[in-house]
């Protein structure tokens, strides 16, 4: 249940990155969600480092989650610089 709420949290996060980055212009919007990719990585790493530091799982046991957490806000955020570009 936790690793949905993150991942909609980063889609939410995505989102507001890409509308922001809009506001200024398309070319802004590419970046922003590509400035958004290494950012989740850093946060969805931060996320696996608190369950396996104060959760008191084995980080055998979070990778798969780490996993799911990072890439589906990146696939994501990578359909909307696919979707972006072509405007």
């Amino acid at each position: 249940m936790r690793a949905l709420t993150v991942i909609s949290g980063g889609i939410i996060f995505l989102s507001v990155f890409v509308l922001f980055g809009w506001l200024w212009g398309t070319s802004m919007a590419e970046m922003a969600a590509k400035a958004f990719i290494p950012i989740w990585l850093l946060m969805a790493g931060i996320n696996m480092w608190v369950s396996i530091r104060f959760a008191g799982y084995s980080a055998r046991d979070e990778f798969p989650i780490f996993l799911a957490v990072f890439f589906v806000p990146t696939i994501v955020a990578g359909i909307a610089i696919w979707r972006i570009s072509m405007l």
